[in-house]
């Protein structure tokens, strides 16, 4: 009997130390995932520069992406296009581009303008409050045309609890601007700038709109560590 109950106590120890992954195995294999889906999305990005003249830095690049899969599984957003911008770069810079995910590519880069409360020539800050004139960072899903004072507009949803989630309230929309041009760099220096609306060239405004509208995603970026911080569909 005693035996027997010895021999149990050893058989169910070995079954759980040779069963149950260590610690050190567990981190492992969830870094080698983590490795992973980088290189699937390196790989991605490296197919779209070949065939552009631009394209966005891969550390940005690879945080679209990340919020894109996920609007995706959530069904928040049902076109397979990204809008990024990047409000890191000088309004004087092509710093917004359309993605086709599906064809893995670049389909405009053009301008973008800022809030005038954001920034002159770089755009530095960001709020989700009414009357601020100032951008909002993070994710958005695109909706409907309406036609308002700038002509046609887009609206657009934020995503994001507390960083963009007033946009519509706000009247933050795709609009066409007259100071979003190289005629006005040269004259002022600088893009103009908006309310608030993530602002388009004249020329591009129709045919950009008709192309993200009804649940596409946005993505605004700036290295911001509030942002980063509180996104959860980065962390």
């Amino acid at each position: 009997m005693v035996y027997n109950f010895f021999t149990s106590v050893f058989l169910l120890f070995f079954s759980l130390t040779a069963t149950t992954p260590k610690p050190t195995e567990t981190a492992k294999t969830l870094t080698l995932a983590k490795v992973g889906v980088v290189s699937e999305t390196q790989s991605v990005y490296n197919r779209i520069k070949l065939h552009s003249a631009s394209m966005p830095q891969f550390n940005v690049f690879e945080k679209a992406v990340i919020g894109f899969k996920h609007l995706k599984e959530q069904g928040k957003i049902k076109k397979d296009i990204i809008t990024l911008i990047d409000f890191s770069l000088s309004s004087n810079a092509k710093r917004l581009w359309i993605i086709d995910m599906a064809t893995q590519t670049v389909l405009y880069n053009t301008l973008v303008a800022h809030g005038k409360n954001s920034g002159d020539e770089f755009a530095t800050a960001f709020s989700n409050a009414s009357s601020s004139n100032k951008s909002s960072l993070g994710f958005y899903a695109t909706g409907e045309i309406y036609k308002g004072k700038h002509g046609e507009s887009l609206r657009l949803d934020g995503l994001e609890n507390g960083i963009n989630s007033n946009a519509r309230s706000r009247a933050v929309v795709m609009h066409a601007a007259d100071y979003v041009s190289d005629n006005f760099i040269k004259a002022h220096k600088r893009l103009g700038r908006s309310q608030g609306c993530p602002a388009l060239p004249a020329a591009l405004n129709k045919e950009v709109i008709n192309l993200i509208k009804d649940k596409s995603c946005l993505f605004i970026y700036h290295p911001s560590q509030n942002y980063e911080a509180a996104s959860k569909l980065l962390s």
